[in-house]
């Protein structure tokens, strides 16, 4: 399956041309788990402009988040501390549902289009 965001419409580059397709796919995978596979049920191209215009911004900004922060992510850890110097995401920022882990950005574009809701549709 392909990215709902082509890489020509990618603006952000933050990621580099050669990893820019997979990244993008993967990213669409993501948004296909954050909205229950109602993309694929429906198909993206009978989605409303505006549906299709916040799916596009979520997978570009949940493409640069994964590639940002790729190590944090794939990381077993939830937290660490060295020498007395803590890390963890912001709870408040970073989210995890469904095995997926983005930001709240991320989810509320996503909650826009309607397709995120968790209800019985």
């Amino acid at each position: 399956m392909d990215s709902y965001l082509d890489p020509t419409e990618y603006k952000s580059g933050a990621i580099p041309v050669e990893e820019l397709y997979d990244r993008l796919c993967e990213a669409s995978r993501a948004i296909d788990g954050l909205t229950f596979n109602r993309i694929v049920a429906v198909g993206f191209e009978k989605l409303t402009p505006n549906q299709q215009g916040l799916i596009k911004r979520a997978v570009a900004k949940q493409a640069d988040f994964c590639y940002q922060n790729a190590e944090l992510i794939e990381s077993p850890l939830n937290s660490y501390s060295i020498s007395g110097v803590s890390m963890s995401f912001d709870r408040s920022k970073v989210m995890q549902l469904g095995g997926v882990t983005t930001t709240a950005e991320v989810y509320s574009l996503l909650l826009q289009t309607g397709l995120a809701y968790r209800g019985v549709i």
